[in-house]
């Protein structure tokens, strides 16, 4: 029988310190734990939930009111064919907020 020399064993000590850190960068052990413990998943997805809609909601009410206010600096602009459609646009969008629509 073959007894392996100090190299390999160095080499395997090395490649196994290396396994060792790449597990602990993954945080193996963490995920493990936390499909283990249900009620705690199903609590980070819910928040993450509310974080994710909250965002959206957020962002989309932000893009709207910068579209909103593009198309009345057009309509200040007098285009002859655009303003007329942006301004109906926009009046019927502030019907809308005011709630006679």
């Amino acid at each position: 029988m073959r007894v392996p020399s100090g190299d390999l064993i160095e080499a395997l000590k090395e490649k196994v310190e290396e396994l060792s850190l790449n597990l602990e960068r993954m945080k193996l052990a963490e995920y493990v734990e936390l499909l283990n413990n249900p009620k705690r998943l199903l609590f980070i997805n819910f928040i993450s939930g509310l974080a994710r809609g909250l965002g959206i909601a957020v962002g989309f009410t932000l893009l709207g009111a910068l579209v909103l206010y593009i198309l009345q600096r057009l309509v200040v602009l007098n285009l002859p064919v655009v303003s007329d459609f942006i301004a109906t646009l926009v009046h019927l969008v502030q019907l809308q907020l005011q709630g006679k629509v």
